[in-house]
């Protein structure tokens, strides 16, 4: 044996297909997200943009919570463009009003959302925070304002675990089934060097584990763990170095799905698989009588699964290629 494979314990809940999950934070819950969607679970990926400190996550959780408005101070403009601290610049308009108008649907979208989410994948990516110098407020993105406006600072774990509490009480009392996944983020922030990289991970792993000790409804799910510990090769990096290779988040999605999955939607993504390599294929003959009878089966497939899942599109598609 020349590795450690990390097992992650089977959880007790179990995500069905029906179950609405918020995904939120760094990159990495975009990878997430995008996977949980891809595979046709329903999920909300990243309203707010990436967001990769914990304190603006909790912030923007509070706004949509207590139906707060951005706040007007944060907007600000740059090359003609306007944007706000407390999001990322996905979040961008030619006008502040039209922006703050934008932003207010758009917490109210998360807050309906979260009346029904079942699960919360709450990605955290770095304990390294910009507070504007004037309030001593953290932002979510500096949107390339001029660097004396900041300072950088390493959030405390205390400090994490107290603001999380807070927002925890409010998603509790706003939906009480709700359930929350924590991870930490295995992309590396190596604008910060890699030594206090290691300072900010090892912050907000500490973090996470107060949560989960100290409030109901918590757990930690190890990506960080996998790619580091696990994996260990740079083998399983992308070409930055940075960010985990497709083989690295294939398997890390196994994992995960080893340890949250229902039986049930263990063996729908079976069956889902094979069906979305099948809608992938590229016949050389369109109109050939094998490919339309493949089109055929292929559509009565999708047809047998339209009460488990939203196919209509895939179905769509499909009575299109048919002569």
């Amino acid at each position: 044996m020349f590795r450690t494979e990390l097992i992650p314990q089977a959880s007790n809940w179990q995500i069905d297909l029906k179950a609405p999950i918020l995904s939120l934070g760094s990159c990495f819950a975009d990878t997430m997200g995008n996977r949980l969607k891809t595979n046709k679970l329903q999920v909300l990926t990243n309203p707010f943009g990436v967001i990769f400190n914990p304190i603006s996550l909790s912030k923007l959780l509070t706004m949509s919570l207590e139906n707060q408005s951005p706040q007007p101070e944060h907007f600000v403009m740059n090359q003609g463009l306007w944007y706000h601290y407390d999001f990322h610049s996905d979040w961008v308009a030619q006008e502040p009003e039209i922006l703050k108008q934008n932003l207010e649907n758009q917490l109210v979208s998360v807050q309906d959302f979260l009346q029904n989410s079942e699960f919360i994948l709450l990605t955290l990516g770095t304990a390294w925070v910009y507070e504007l110098l004037e309030s001593a407020q953290v932002v979510a993105n500096c949107h390339k304002q001029a660097g004396h406006l900041f300072q950088k600072k390493l959030l405390t774990v205390e400090a994490i675990v107290s603001d999380f509490e807070s927002v925890f009480q409010k998603l509790k009392n706003y939906n009480p089934r709700i359930k929350i996944i924590l991870t930490v983020s295995p992309v590396r922030h190596l604008k910060d060097t890699l030594e206090l990289n290691s300072v900010s991970k090892a912050v907000l792993r500490l973090a996470c584990y107060q949560i989960m000790s100290q409030l109901p409804d918590i757990q930690y799910f190890p990506s960080y763990e996998i790619l580091l510990d696990d994996l260990r090769d740079y083998r399983f990096y992308a070409a930055d170095m940075l960010h985990p290779s497709a083989v690295a988040e294939d398997y890390i999605w196994q994992k995960f799905g080893q340890t949250y999955f229902s039986r049930a939607t263990l063996d729908f993504l079976q069956k889902w698989e094979k069906l979305a390599k099948a809608l992938q294929h590229q016949p050389f003959q369109m109109d050939s009588p094998a490919h339309q009878k493949f089109l055929q089966e292929t559509l009565k497939k999708l047809e047998d699964l339209k009460n488990l899942v939203d196919v209509a599109g895939e179905i769509c598609d499909l009575q299109k290629m048919l002569k």
